[in-house]
């Protein structure tokens, strides 16, 4: 495979080379978790990936202003007062970034005296050595001040349901980079749904059809693109896979769509899902708060990559950047509807906007050290709850045990945030 205006191939695509010529095109999932997750090669395995931040590839709300984790903390504390505050309560983060999130909710924990000593254990779920030794630099202060034990997972199935604890989980933009198959319902038949593939585009050997492109059953349009690789495609598989048969059978909602349609399914995100229900349907019960762009329906071709902070085409440079896809928040609520009660997804702005954001930011705004400050925690309040960028792009989906009612700000469903 020789080069294109991405540069010669990288140490990910040269894995995917190899895979194609012993078993034949790969699937998206599989591309998702080489390009992000490889031991060695992977985006987030490599120590020189700034990731987040300014001179990484995308920036989080966290980073932008310590508001969002202060109100994340208040609307989790909320409903541990609301079920019972005589129990120790702990935390976990699914995918914590650089701990910038879990850090600003410890700082609120800190300051509220009903928590104070109630905190038992922090869990942060993260596969990433280079990012744990981030996050434990983050937050090492803030766990030898308050005396609690911070524990590191690779997986959300080593977090044991406590009975007698309440679980407070936040999973901020986790979900949207979880594996996800793209599956095609048949054009040629009736048999179901066929999986879309990637293969190399200079093979005469692969004869896969092309996948469809009658853009009117897609379910979005894909990112219009400057450079795109010469050197990968997708094709469609000639009968169904298992994979496409088992997602296309994930939700009710599939049943109704037409021939022709595309869609991306994720099945680590239902298995997520229902982990999530699990740690909150206990006797000491539990909440959870999960944050991510997306909205309460399938979605056709959303999947990206990011680099520099700017969209790139989706097999630029493998291992190299970040690959996101928009989250199916329906299937997130399917996946554990029958553990516990779900709320929303509200928009971003909405839930920051009912949490309080302004009146925080005034109050920031009026103790700030300069004009300087005083500016930079207006425009982030306001980019926060941007309606034409954050505040609607990003979703907010709120899980508590069930039987508790309407749970603030969920029943709220207009947004009139106005900027600060």
């Amino acid at each position: 495979m020789s080069g294109d205006s991405f540069g010669p191939p990288t140490d990910v695509e040269k894995i995917m080379l190899d895979s194609v010529k012993a078993t034949g095109p790969i699937s998206f999932s599989t591309f998702m978790q080489l390009s992000l997750g490889h031991p060695t090669h992977g985006y987030y395995m490599k120590p020189e990936h700034a990731v987040f931040g300014t001179q990484g590839d995308f920036i989080t709300s966290p980073e932008i202003s310590q508001m969002f984790g202060e109100l994340v903390a208040l609307w989790m504390i909320k409903q541990w007062m609301d079920t019972n505050v005589k129990v120790s309560f702990r935390v976990v983060e699914l995918g914590p970034g650089r701990g910038t999130l879990m850090d600003d909710v410890l700082r609120v924990l800190k300051q509220l005296p009903a928590a104070c000593g109630k905190l038992k254990s922090i869990h942060l779920v993260e596969s990433s050595a280079t990012m744990r030794a981030l996050q434990e630099s983050k937050l090492r202060k803030a766990s030898q001040e308050g005396n609690f034990q911070i524990m590191w997972h690779d997986a959300i199935e080593e977090i044991e349901p406590e009975e007698d604890v309440f679980t407070m989980l936040v999973a901020h933009e986790f979900f949207d980079a979880l594996p996800v198959n793209v599956i095609e319902a048949s054009l040629r038949t009736q048999q179901g749904w066929n999986e879309v593939l990637i293969a190399p585009s200079s093979d005469p050997s692969i004869r896969y059809t092309m996948p469809s492109s009658d853009s009117s059953q897609n379910l979005d349009s894909p990112p219009k693109l400057h450079d795109t690789s010469s050197r990968w495609t997708r094709v469609l598989s000639p009968t169904p896979t298992a994979s496409s048969t088992l997602l296309g059978l994930a939700s009710p909602r599939f049943f109704s769509l037409p021939v022709g349609t595309r869609i991306e399914v994720s099945r680590a995100s239902m298995n997520q899902a229902r982990s999530i229900g699990k740690l909150i349907n206990t006797k000491g019960g539990g909440c959870a708060l999960v944050v991510d762009y997306g909205a309460d329906r399938a979605f056709g071709d959303s999947l990206r990559a990011f680099k520099k902070h700017k969209i790139v085409d989706i097999f630029c440079s493998p291992g190299e950047c970040d690959i996101t896809t928009n989250v199916d928040f329906a299937l997130l609520k399917e996946s554990m509807a029958d553990l516990v009660s779900t709320h929303g997804p509200i928009s971003q702005r909405n839930f920051l906007t009912c949490m309080g954001i302004e009146i925080r930011a005034a109050a920031l705004m009026r103790s700030a050290s300069s004009p300087e400050r005083k500016k930079a925690i207006e425009d982030g309040a306001n980019r926060l709850i941007d309606p034409c960028g954050m505040g609607e792009q990003y979703k907010v989906l709120g899980a508590v045990a069930k039987g508790r009612g309407e749970i603030w700000p969920f029943a709220v469903t207009q947004d009139n945030a106005q900027p600060i």
